[in-house]
């Protein structure tokens, strides 16, 4: 589907940093708030244009997408790839308008403002450390090979970096579908290690560390870094006997516990079961509903993390005040300095990282 580009406000011919120049909402607003962006393939002065081959949908806007267009065969590929088409077209960016939420890509710079700041060359294969909620992109080839059916879109077109954007340079000894993998999520074992850290450094005893979701992607690299970072007792709660044979498997957990995340008393329970509670809890799962459970995962004094696009951030706030529960509640953000090197580093380091992260790019 196709939609005509607006005119481009001709009173704000001067780029800025902040990528406020291409929102084409009045009044304007940030780029990640905005309901469309200039997506002109002419750069200003501070711009990078990357040539996109693949696109990595986070996963709570994927598991939407997929569930809205199930079928009783399964997802319906088809309609999950003229979705995501259909947004792109419309806003300019890919942003999941349910979620709103949405990825990060890989490709090949192939131009370069002058006055960029970014410090990438024409011809680098590149990681977007920023989120496709406020990246101008443009879909060429219709995603024809593309199955609808997995996070990891191949595909052709172009996107924008502003001078405040992130990017990586891709690393020579991984798969990039490995490497995407890795920097997609990368913020959370960053943001991991230093909370467990600081932790670390304020006590006499090795913090006990919970990490729900801890088979993912983000999950089992959040496990490593907190091992890393002078963690104890390590605890990874997975939904199922399969995740949890997976996360055994990889040793990165000191006890694998079962329990559904959205269910508050058995995430407590259980966790209670493994050498709970938490002076540390990170949620790194894909699904609503898991803020109760990790508030009750948590010790008085200890702190949650959330990375999951899914939290209802009013819900976990409320609900940390309708349970009397004295704990720190932070926001992942995605970005820590030099999160990107740090996560390629713990793939290197541990093979059971590698494995289960190889097993999440496979399926």
């Amino acid at each position: 589907m196709s939609h005509p580009q607006p005119a481009v406000d001709v009173s704000r011919p001067v780029s800025d940093p902040t990528g406020v120049h291409r929102v084409l909402d009045r009044p304007v607003v940030l780029p990640q708030a905005a309901e469309r962006l200039d997506t002109r393939a002419d750069l200003w002065p501070d711009e990078v244009r990357v040539r996109v081959r693949r696109l990595n949908l986070d996963a709570a806007s994927y598991r939407q997408l997929a569930e809205t267009h199930r079928t009783p065969e399964g997802t319906d590929g088809d309609a999950v790839r003229a979705a995501v088409l259909d947004i792109v077209a419309a806003r300019g960016k890919m942003q999941n308008p349910v979620t709103g939420s949405g990825g990060m890509l890989l490709g090949t710079v192939e131009e370069v403002g002058a006055e960029s700041p970014l410090g990438l060359r024409v011809g680098d294969d590149v990681a977007t450390l920023v989120s496709l909620t406020l990246t101008p992109l443009v879909i060429t080839d219709g995603l024809r090979s593309w199955d609808g059916r997995s996070e990891q879109v191949p595909c052709d077109g172009y996107a924008v970096l502003f001078g405040r954007s992130i990017a990586a340079r891709l690393p020579a000894d991984l798969p990039e579908p490995l490497a995407l993998a890795v920097m997609d999520v990368c913020g959370a074992p960053a943001l991991t290690a230093r909370v467990v850290a600081e932790r670390r450094a304020r006590q006499e005893q090795a913090p006990v560390v919970v990490v729900i979701g801890g088979a993912g992607k983000s999950g089992c690299l959040s496990l490593a870094a907190a091992r890393e970072a002078g963690a104890g007792r390590l605890i990874g709660l997975v939904p199922h006997e399969a995740e949890a044979a997976r996360l055994r498997a990889s040793g990165l957990a000191d006890a694998v516990v079962i329990a559904d995340a959205r269910d508050p008393l058995a995430v407590r329970d259980a966790v209670r079961e493994a050498g709970g509670p938490a002076a540390v809890t990170v949620v790194c799962v894909d699904v609503p509903g898991c803020e109760g459970g990790a508030i009750l995962a948590t010790a008085d004094g200890g702190t949650v993390v959330f990375f999951s696009m899914a939290t209802s951030f009013a819900g976990a706030a409320l609900g940390a005040e309708g349970l009397a529960a004295d704990v720190t509640m932070l926001v992942g953000n995605g970005y820590v300095p030099g999160h990107a090197e740090q996560a390629l580093g713990l793939v290197a380091r541990h093979d059971g990282v590698r494995r289960l992260l190889e097993g999440r790019v496979e399926a």
